[in-house]
């Protein structure tokens, strides 16, 4: 599952997208309101994590214009304020819940898979290429009927690949998706990530389903191109 995260606190931000990516989700993060909106309306997400004091454009007014274009993507407030004037006028602009800081993790993780269990996009919940079957909402992958087990970041590597099956996909491109900040420049972990699910995705069965293009990056399908 995809989530945007739309926050300008720094500490805040990358906390709540570590902690996300530890559970399997993959996380964008935008600190500023204009870019936000961008964003969210180019992007497709399975939710947004929304602060409401945003530089460049508040979050309420963010979440006004972004229903204007999309009415369906589950959107979570994630603020300090905490008036009961203030939740309504957002639950009315179409927040489809709110939590307010400081809030324990775990709480949040409740809240967002609540939120993807109710839907609201039309997303793909399984993905299947060839005999590889991955489950969005359970976070689990299964090849030929066995169960393979992953770790958080194989897991979104995975997903992110198989979302763009028949891609290719650059080092860069899967950096900036799957791996914090952090990592910028180090594009050369994509490599290490790849050898390692390929020894688990590809290694026991015949058919490959991760390919390389030399010089340009990875696709996963069940097609050479």
């Amino acid at each position: 599952m995809r989530i945007l995260l739309i926050e300008d606190d720094e500490k805040v931000a990358r906390a709540v997208s570590t902690g996300l990516q530890a559970e399997h989700f993959a996380v964008d993060r935008v600190p500023d309101g204009v870019e936000g909106l961008d964003a969210a309306r180019l992007g497709s997400y399975d939710l947004v994590i929304l602060d409401l004091m945003l530089p460049g454009l508040n979050g309420t007014e963010l979440l006004k214009r972004l229903r204007q274009v999309n009415s369906n993507v589950p959107v979570l407030i994630l603020t300090a304020r905490d008036a009961v004037a203030e939740k309504i006028a957002n639950f009315e602009a179409g927040a489809d819940d709110y939590l307010t800081k400081p809030f324990a993790f775990a709480e949040l993780v409740v809240r967002v898979n609540a939120l993807l269990r109710r839907g609201g996009t039309k997303r793909t919940t399984v993905i299947k290429i060839a005999d590889l079957e991955i489950d969005r909402t359970q976070h689990t992958v299964r090849r030929n009927g066995s169960g393979i087990k992953l770790t958080a970041k194989e897991y979104s590597l995975l997903e992110y690949l198989a979302l763009n099956a028949g891609r290719v996909l650059s080092r860069s491109m899967i950096v900036d998706h799957v791996w914090d900040q952090s990592f910028d420049g180090l594009t050369n972990i994509v490599d290490v990530y790849v050898r390692q699910l390929r020894s688990k995705i590809d290694e026991p069965f015949e058919q490959p389903l991760i390919h390389t293009v030399r010089g340009a990056g990875y696709y996963v399908g069940d097609k050479t191109l």
